[in-house]
């Protein structure tokens, strides 16, 4: 029989199981300050740690939830949490582990207000510290709680939002590079203080708004400026080290007293002027005119869709290589970013987010301090590398704001992926909507527009649109002519007709369209395979009918006999997708070609060029065309074949996997019948038309050196496009495809 005292306790500890008291009461809980800390990759990422009593510690993984998670990334301002992780996943804390077996319901506002073994109570070690994984998203108007400790120094900043705020003369320059600094606490806009104002701090600021760098700045105007508005300071000042990708990651100062006008009687509100990367000198038009070439004589990016991301490659010995990504953190790629012309990196990326690289890896865990000029100053493992390709870093940058995608839009669309182009210009005055005429419309203008709009790659390029319907009027065409090389940022940097329009067939149905993707294939030839297969084959005539038909021999062939002979030089390809999406023909199922020679279907009646140059880039050997049935004829461990060319299949090449034109098979040769003895280059072009939209089109390109005797030919020194420097492409005057400029 129970007691009334044990029927008590029973009644409280079931009551305790209720989730209104389950945690404790929001008077009865500590307040608490938290942070992310430890080698992180992103600024809303990182090992969870608690203020209290005095000192951080860190919160141990055991009974740790998604709940619990959400809890933390909702008390730090972000709106939810995407993951959490165990075992010391950001390194390992140091100090007290102040929270063990805790358990969240995910609706309080503190992780103090959770249920756990109390604080200080806890069986772990650091090898067990959580971490977790916020969204970038904030909180609107989120209050960040800053009344836990006597002092607030040393705390992180957390604030909502971060601004530069142009004077009105100021405004119309673009992009912004000079400012009254605000920031946005508990949904209202706030200044700083200038009194304890650092250069440093002015580098991180900075570099959160894409530029690499800043430069002191005469306040004299702004002083007066100031001196006649109604001022709303924030109540802390900053300490920034300098080498911080995020004010987020600077530490609080001292508490600033708030005494309305008189506040910072000393100071003024902080002013920040940056110094922007090339690529973006500020205009007074909408932008800048001219697509600069980013030079990067010693560190590049490869695979990313928008301007300042992707797979990090680095230049040694005249070879491009790869970073393995251990140890790969955000200050690491900060000081990339910035060597580049951008700001602070927002994300450090890992396991080849941006798609597979190519040639050596030549740097492994790699640590800076994040002040460095370039990557290649910080310090690495210079012999233990031990990496793949599957292990290749990558980044994304702050880039400045440059407006670009509010001149241009998509209309009519099924999703905001795709839709027909519109632009924004002037006309009597005034600013207009209007298409862009399709003629010439292919991938490479889709991909521009694309890249402008921040939605990833292009997946096609459509000249008939009369499915979308948009919202200017059918005949208002307002751009005309237009051809991109690809690398430009905005569609008005490709080469266009200007204001003298030309559109034989008008806009409305035949208005160009796009559809934009986020993952695109990457082909990659592989040179070892060319070189190592490359022989010549005498064979008759008689015996190349098929070929013949096919247009797979020189014009001679036409009039030669049937006995005579022709000289073919024959070679292997062995073509892998190293990018993130399959490689899919454009041509649907019932447009496909059937090809006697190979008894099959061919979807791309022209997948490669196979040319025979001169030195000095001319052709001497005619040119063929060869189509391909696309299939998967080896894949990397683990990777299942889609793609099969027997029996009417499916067509593609899957990601991980390679396509094989052995060289004993029909048209995988070029005809040198013709062919004068002496030294040339052999070139394969994959996907020469663009058809197929790619993360990268530099490396679709093979050259070989060749010396042919007039009996024997030798093949040697295959590059693939872009991989050495624009020194090692010396070997090949005139033919400057893919080179590597030098600053």
């Amino acid at each position: 029989m129970l007691r009334p005292v044990g029927i008590h306790c029973l009644l409280c500890t079931l009551l305790c199981m209720w989730p209104s008291c389950s945690s404790q009461s929001d008077s009865s809980a500590p307040v608490i300050q938290l942070r992310l800390a430890g080698e992180k990759r992103k600024n809303y990422e990182g090992r969870v740690e608690v203020f209290y009593n005095g000192e951080w510690g860190t919160v141990c993984d055991d009974d740790f939830s998604r709940s619990a998670a959400r809890v933390v990334c909702r008390q730090l301002g972000f709106m939810d949490a995407e993951s959490w992780l165990p075992s010391a996943k950001y390194g390992r804390g140091e100090g007290r582990i102040w929270l063990d077996n805790v358990h969240c319901f995910g609706t309080e506002k503190s992780l103090a207000q959770c249920h756990s073994n109390g604080f200080g109570v806890s069986d772990c070690k650091h090898s067990e510290d959580v971490g977790v994984v916020c969204t970038s998203k904030r909180i609107p108007g989120f209050k960040f709680i800053r009344n836990q400790a006597s002092s607030n120094e040393g705390l992180p900043v957390q604030v909502e939002d971060v601004r530069l705020r142009a004077t009105y003369s100021q405004r119309k320059k673009i992009p912004i590079t000079e400012g009254f600094l605000e920031v946005k606490d508990g949904g209202k806009w706030r200044q700083i203080c200038s009194e304890e104002w650092t250069q440093t701090n002015s580098r991180v600021i900075c570099g959160m708004n894409g530029f690499p760098g800043e430069k002191r700045v005469n306040t004299r105007p702004y002083k007066l400026l100031a001196n006649r508005r109604k001022k709303n300071y924030w109540g802390f000042s900053v300490n920034c080290t300098g080498n911080e990708a995020d004010l987020s990651d600077c530490k609080m100062g001292r508490e600033i007293e708030l005494k309305g006008n008189s506040t910072c009687e000393q100071g003024m509100p902080v002013v920040v002027s940056c110094v922007p990367g090339r690529a973006f000198a500020p205009t007074l038009s909408a932008g800048y005119r001219k697509a600069y070439r980013v030079e990067q004589p010693l560190v590049r990016l490869r695979g990313g869709a928008m301007i300042g991301e992707g797979r990090v490659e680095v230049l040694k010995n005249g070879e491009w290589g790869t970073v393995c990504d251990d140890n790969w953190n955000i200050r690491a790629a900060t000081v990339v970013c910035r060597e580049l012309g951008f700001g602070s990196a927002k994300e450090a990326m890992s396991s080849a987010q941006f798609g597979q690289g190519t040639g050596p890896v030549h740097m492994n865990k790699v640590e800076c301090s994040g002040f460095e000029k370039s990557l290649t100053e910080c310090q690495f493992n210079r012999h233990d590398l031990g990496c793949s390709h599957e292990e290749d870093a990558a980044l994304k940058c702050n880039v400045p704001d440059m407006g670009f995608n509010k001149r241009l839009r998509l209309n009519g669309g099924r999703n905001p992926f795709e839709g027909r182009v519109e632009v924004l210009a002037e006309r009597n005055g005034s600013a207009v909507w209007g298409s862009v005429c399709s003629d010439s419309w292919g991938t490479m203008e889709a991909t521009v527009v694309c890249r402008q709009l921040g939605l990833g790659f292009a997946s096609h390029a459509f000249q008939e649109t009369w499915y979308w319907e948009g919202e200017s009027p059918d005949d208002v065409v307002l751009m005309s002519g237009v051809r991109c090389s690809g690398t430009e940022y905005t569609l008005d940097q490709c080469l266009h007709h200007g204001k003298h329009i030309h559109c034989p067939k008008g806009g409305g149905r035949f208005a160009a369209g796009v559809s934009c993707t986020q993952l695109a294939p990457d082909l990659v030839l592989s040179a070892q395979a060319v070189e190592q297969t490359t022989y010549l084959e005498d064979r008759p005539m008689y015996a190349l009918q098929c070929a013949h038909e096919e247009h797979c021999l020189s014009k001679s062939a036409e009039t030669a006999d049937s006995n005579s002979y022709r000289r073919l030089l024959r070679f292997s390809s062995q073509i892998q997708n190293n990018g993130l999406s399959d490689f899919r023909p454009r041509a649907a199922h019932h447009s496909w070609v059937w090809h006697e020679c190979h008894r099959h279907y061919h979807s791309m009646e022209v997948f490669t060029h196979y040319d025979l140059l001169s030195l000095n880039g001319t052709k001497v050997a005619e040119g063929h065309k060869a189509s391909f049935c696309l299939e998967d004829t080896h894949c990397d461990e683990g990777i299942q074949k889609k793609y099969a060319c027997a029996n009417f299949g499916a067509q593609g090449i899957t990601v991980g996997c390679w396509d094989t034109y052995r060289h004993d098979i029909d048209c995988q040769w070029i005809d040198i019948t013709d062919v004068k003895p002496g030294d040339y280059i052999f070139q394969v072009v994959i996907n020469p038309n663009y058809e197929v939209a790619e993360s990268d089109y530099t490396n679709n390109v093979m050259k070989c050196r060749s010396r042919y005797d007039g009996q024997r030919i030798w093949t040697y020194n295959c590059q693939i496009g872009g991989s050495r420097s624009s020194d090692a492409e010396e070997m090949f005057p005139g033919l400057l495809t893919n080179q590597v400029s030098h600053s």
